[in-house]
């Protein structure tokens, strides 16, 4: 499960803004071009992710991105690793508040965010590329780890059951939403979130009611 940190660049934008300057050697310049590998994946998909498209929207050279990437697919892996990074691990005191927070953090990454878009890309080139398909596992287990690590601490504290499978609870927990988005491409409901956290793991979501003012 992760964060979004804002990548694009609307195309206005980039016909009117001022040209960038040539990227130079350093973080900066590492960072800018996992930015544009990101547009040029939103903008064009999986055919159209080069490492020329790439260096084209950067106003890079090629011999920069070779510099610090390999190829193609070893620059997209970066790009979705640094860009949405693993939610923070929350501690409410209740597994169920806890969770619902991931969650709901998670619903908003699919509803807000260019990420449904990228990790479709990101998913079609991993069935394709072998070694991709190691990254991107890799990197799939670190998104997970918020809720392996609030789903383990309950058990701990005698919340959960000691005989509670985390990763199938944490499969179970997730999935609902990538089918609904990615699958069955229908709107996630309010509610599906509590209603999720309640049929898993057997606890209601008790949320805090604002005082009136």
């Amino acid at each position: 499960m992760s964060s979004a940190k804002p990548a694009s660049t609307s195309t206005r934008q980039r016909k009117q803004g001022e040209q960038r300057e040539p990227i130079s050697r350093g973080a900066g310049a590492r960072q800018r071009v996992l930015r544009a590998a990101l547009e040029v994946l939103d903008e064009h998909g999986l055919p159209g992710f080069t490492m020329e498209a790439v260096a084209r929207r950067a106003n890079a050279g090629k011999a920069t991105l070779y510099r610090y990437w390999q190829s193609a697919g070893a620059l997209l892996v970066d790009a979705m690793d640094a860009t949405f990074q693993p939610f923070p691990v929350p501690d409410t005191g209740r597994v169920e508040t806890d969770v619902a927070q991931l969650l709901t953090a998670f619903v908003r990454l699919l509803e807000e965010t260019p990420f449904p878009r990228l990790l479709a890309a990101f998913v079609d080139a991993a069935e394709r590329d072998p070694a991709l398909a190691t990254l991107h596992a890799d990197l799939t287990e670190r998104r997970r780890e918020p809720v392996l690590v609030v789903l383990d601490r309950a058990r701990e504290r005698g919340q959960l059951p000691g005989h509670l499978d985390v990763e199938l609870a944490t499969d179970l927990l997730t999935s609902p939403f990538f089918y609904r988005r990615f699958v069955a491409h229908r709107p996630i409901p309010e509610g599906m979130v509590d209603a999720v956290v309640a049929h898993v793991l057997g606890v209601e979501v008790v949320r805090r009611r604002s005082k009136p003012s």
